[in-house]
């Protein structure tokens, strides 16, 4: 038995000082107080903030792509997590052109067994369309590999056509899909003519250039489109700007269920980043949508505030300087992703709860709740309740960290945010009841168990 003594439970709609009694993987008791039976270990948590676990569901581990391969596989991708306090993710499988579903999540399945130190799951890419595909999404619901992932751009992008077909299909089957939203056409013209230039074809800046929030807002309203043709709940994933945010909002007004995630770079990071002379410094902020102005960044924190966003994630994709170099010559080699995972929460706190434009409750509805809601893991996940996972992060309000590769777990050689100091520290974490973190330090591994998700919860 554990025994979390004297700590302030935090929830989406209220926060109560009480005390919380773990035994083995599960909760099982909460209460105003709680008196230590002999032999329990008790964990005093006078002056912090105790979390449900948070969950990522928007990660790439071990994900090749851009002649390279991320970084991060789910060994460190997953301990740089549980660092950060996440207890679970949710890992985007694909399946390639020409591979089944069911192929592609087994290949995911495989690069997960080299050991996650949290637990995980799994949505699916669908990169084409056909009669075995269609039949096997309920293979993949069978397998909790519910929820799916589908692209407007890149060489995995599927038409309009297409995507009407895979949402009337997913809504048969009661389950739903993100979806990468940036117009292909207008991004494909925009780089071939600054790859013309040798100059411009060697800027990082290009890349923001040719990827502006016009393309992105489109794409939002298409799809968004579509999804009211098929009468489909839809999610817009890494939303970066206002002019995005408004098509959801037009959709929202039509009637129609339309979640938004949003990832911590667009709420702290701008587009006055690839301006840097230095071509290492430039790249390594380089993603995809990129990131966007300051006035979008107070939207999003509005829309955060206000429930316009329902979850946030990191999108992890992280490279090395080195391997940013591949696009040295041409802004379009350059490997589009950055590290979070460790940041994650402690951004949340430090520059939303800690600087009043969010609560501590908000905060967890975004990075714990709702996510598990939606992804079809609640109430087993992303919840302080009696019979939920002992799934807890403990957060020390007045603790202080500054940022830095040369003390981060992934296995990136840069972080996005070096020097800020963020108000907040990630002190404990619990995995099922297993203490995988003590004083910010990962002191367990490889405890991660695959989650078999149900179908989502539409809220």
């Amino acid at each position: 038995m554990k025994l979390i003594r004297n700590g302030t439970l935090v929830y989406p709609h209220e926060s109560r000082q009480a005390d919380l009694l773990m035994d083995g993987e599960k909760i099982v008791r909460i209460a105003d107080q709680i008196e230590a039976q002999e032999g329990w270990e008790v964990i005093d948590a006078s002056g912090r903030l105790v979390f449900p676990g948070f969950i990522d569901a928007h990660t790439h581990f071990d994900l090749h792509v851009a002649g390279t391969v991320t970084a991060d596989d789910f060994a460190s991708g997953t301990k740089a997590e549980a660092a950060g306090g996440t207890t679970t993710i949710v890992d985007f499988g694909t399946a390639y052109p020409g591979e089944t579903l069911n192929e592609g999540l087994d290949n995911w399945f495989e690069k997960a067994k080299e050991g996650c130190s949290c637990d995980y799951g799994f949505h699916q890419t669908i990169t084409e369309w056909n009669e075995t595909i269609s039949a096997q999404v309920r293979d993949m619901i069978d397998r909790g590999a519910s929820t799916f992932k589908i692209y407007m751009t890149y060489d995995t992008q599927i038409d309009d056509c297409t995507i009407l077909k895979v949402l009337q299909r997913l809504k048969e089957c009661g389950t739903t899909t993100g979806c990468h939203c940036e117009n292909s056409g207008m991004i494909d013209a925009l780089r071939e003519e600054y790859a013309a230039d040798p100059e411009t074809a060697a800027k990082v800046s290009s890349h923001y250039r040719t990827r502006p929030a016009a393309a992105e807002a489109e794409a939002i309203g298409r799809y968004c489109h579509l999804a009211q043709v098929a009468d489909e709940p839809v999610i817009d994933v890494h939303l970066t700007c206002e002019e995005g945010l408004n098509e959801i909002r037009a959709a929202r007004a039509r009637g129609q269920k339309v979640y938004v995630e949003t990832c911590p770079q667009y709420l702290v990071m701008d587009d006055s980043l690839y301006e840097n002379d230095d071509y290492d410094t430039a790249a390594r902020y380089v993603c995809a949508p990129p990131l966007r102005k300051k006035s979008d960044q107070d939207a999003l924190w509005k829309a955060l505030a206000d429930g316009e966003i329902q979850t946030v994630s990191t999108d992890h994709c992280s490279f090395t300087i080195e391997q940013k170099r591949l696009g040295a010559d041409d802004f379009r080699k350059i490997p589009g992703g950055m590290p979070g995972a460790e940041t994650r929460g402690l951004v949340l706190y430090s520059e939303g709860v800690a600087k009043g434009r969010i609560t501590k409750e908000k905060m967890c509805e975004v990075l714990s709740e709702n996510p598990a809601r939606l992804y079809g893991m609640y109430p087993k996940k992303g919840v302080l309740q009696e019979g939920s996972d002992a799934d807890i992060v403990i957060l020390n309000p007045k603790g202080r960290q500054v940022v830095s590769a040369g003390n981060q777990v992934s296995a990136c050689d840069y972080a996005p945010l070096e020097g800020m100091e963020l108000t907040g520290t990630v002190d404990e974490v619990f995995l099922r009841g297993e203490r995988i973190v003590k004083d910010g330090r990962v002191i367990l591994e490889n405890r991660g168990q695959y989650v078999k998700r149900g179908l989502p919860e539409y809220f």
